[in-house]
């Protein structure tokens, strides 16, 4: 059984350890042979836009033997050395501010230049440093350079939450990438990636040439793993997994492809996140990866800043125009930032209209465990509530599910996300009204948050119920009123009196069921039914 790639970014070193790489040289191939020349793509992090980097120096660079056996091998490439310019922005550092972005970048690229035996020591700027490496190295063998620029936004996304001082390194930024646009006769090929997409007026306002494969169908699928790509290229990891845990194979793909797949780029296919499916496959274990994989903390500062929800984006409709032009990431709406940096997605396209959604359950569960951490207000560690939650549910205790529900709604500052609640109501396609809908959607996060499967506003052939909560097999049908009359326990009758009539447990077997009644005025659960 080959090694997972886990870890492993270059692809020189994926080919000469035979770990598995799964083969996109054919989109790869329509990309390099292209009588276009400059190509740019965006992805979230951690999903393969590096070892796509490096795949495209090895390729430049002629390393023909890396490729035997892949589809490239099959084609009429002719295997021509360029030399390559490969500069990974994310190494430029940002923990000295603008100043410190400029020096690391000037940095770099002297390094970049002295592995050409280049002397630039006259130079001080980023943009004559790399004007000066892109020229002498196409001359000195005769060859136009390959020029391959990873993250090229690394350095001013860091600073998303500061705008003005993300502008300034965004000059700096522009400085240097202009000279690829003054340089295009020393260039034979141009790849960028990023997180963010470009604008005419951002960093690339002078490159205005760029082939965006971003939202292109025909390279829809060339980050990330298909459906298909899994079963190719990772069957006996998934039976080792499957065997493990002591499952059929059938059940824990299923299990798989709801917790990682559902990323979608072109509004037509989904594909996986490598660093998630990998480190499952590598655990065995179910964890939230998404985590690991980002500025999480950046991320919750951002949420909590503008007191954002997790409910409020779902189903939100955007244009065509948008998700191919979302605007600069530090200064464009909430999601905005959150399509670019991975944590929303495409889904169901309808003429130039899309809707947007969280790519699965992983990445749900990720956003809802960074607001409702945001969300307390008390100060203690989220495990003072997830630990109780979780035993109550797995005891079937329904008065410290009760309890901690009420701890949790204690420590919210509502007032503060009211004008979200409002904005989530005004888009919902149910009648529901700013306080229902900031209640349950809070209760929503907590649960999804503390890894809990649960669903909002879940259908059956007699209407909806607020909350579908599944915990160890066990389903919990969930109804939510809100009253500030004092009349809890005639509301919380009605809302079971909604359950039965509406048989919202009708599709469960042994479904609990859990009439809940919230005191506007204490903002407390005031009186509650288990049935």
């Amino acid at each position: 059984m080959k090694e997972l790639p886990t870890g492993l970014q270059v692809f020189e070193k994926i080919r000469t350890s035979g770990a598995i790489y799964v083969d996109k040289t054919d989109m790869i191939h329509k990309i390099v042979s292209s009588a276009k020349m400059q190509f740019f793509i965006s992805r979230p992090r951690r999903f393969g836009k590096t070892l796509l980097c490096w795949t495209l120096n090895a390729l430049f660079s002629g390393k023909r033997e890396l490729f035997e056996g892949l589809a490239i091998s099959k084609t009429d490439w002719t295997w021509e050395s360029y030399p390559v310019i490969h500069l990974d922005m994310s190494k430029v550092e940002t923990d000295c501010g603008v100043d410190g972005v400029r020096e690391t970048l000037i940095r770099q690229l002297k390094k970049i230049a002295a592995g050409f035996e280049l002397d630039t020591g006259g130079l001080t700027t980023p943009g004559s440093i790399l004007d000066e490496i892109i020229v002498e190295v196409s001359n000195k063998p005769g060859k136009p350079a390959a020029v391959i620029i990873d993250e090229y936004d690394s350095p001013f996304v860091e600073f998303f939450n500061k705008p003005a001082m993300a502008e300034e390194i965004r000059g700096i930024m522009r400085g240097c990438y202009s000279q690829l646009k003054a340089n295009e006769p020393h260039l034979r090929f141009l790849f960028l990636t990023g997180i963010s997409k470009f604008t005419k007026t951002g960093v690339f306002s002078k490159l205005n040439n760029l082939n965006d494969l971003s939202m292109d169908e025909e390279f829809g699928t060339l980050l990330g793993y298909t459906e298909e790509e899994l079963h190719e290229y990772f069957t006996e990891h998934i039976e080792t997994v499957a065997k493990k845990r002591k499952v059929p194979v059938d059940e824990l793909v299923e299990l798989v492809r709801h917790n990682y797949n559902g990323f979608c780029f072109d509004g037509i296919r989904k594909v996986y996140c490598p660093f998630s499916i990998l480190n499952f496959l590598q655990s065995g274990e179910f964890a939230n990866f998404w985590m690991e994989s980002g500025s999480t903390r950046l991320i919750a500062e951002y949420m909590k800043n503008r007191s954002l929800t997790v409910e409020q984006f779902r189903g939100m409709k955007v244009s065509l125009k948008f998700a191919r032009d979302p605007g600069d990431i530090e200064t464009s709406p909430p999601e905005s930032f959150l399509y670019q940096a991975g944590y929303l997605t495409l889904r169901d396209r309808i003429g130039e209209v899309f809707s947007l959604d969280y790519p699965n359950t992983e990445v749900l569960e990720a956003m809802s465990e960074l607001v409702y951490k945001n969300m307390i207000n008390h100060g203690g560690d989220f495990i003072d509530l997830r630990t109780p939650l979780l035993h109550a549910l797995y005891e079937g205790k329904t008065e410290l599910i009760i309890h901690t529900l009420n701890r949790l709604l204690a420590g919210i500052p509502y007032d503060d996300y009211v004008k979200s609640a409002e904005q989530a109501a005004l888009y919902s396609p149910v009648k529901i009204t700013t306080q229902e809908w900031l209640y349950r959607s809070t209760i929503l996060a907590f649960l999804r948050g503390c890894g809990v499967l649960t669903f909002g506003e879940m259908h059956t052939n007699q209407g909806r119920s607020d909350l579908l909560v599944i915990f160890n097999g066990i389903p919990w049908i969930i109804e939510i009123k809100i009253t500030r009359d004092n009349d809890c326990a005639a509301k919380a009758q009605e809302a079971m009196a909604q359950i039965n009539s509406r048989q919202y447990d009708g599709p469960y077997a042994n479904a609990k069921k859990l009439a809940i009644a919230i005191d506007e005025g204490k903002r407390v659960i005031g009186e509650w039914i288990a049935g």
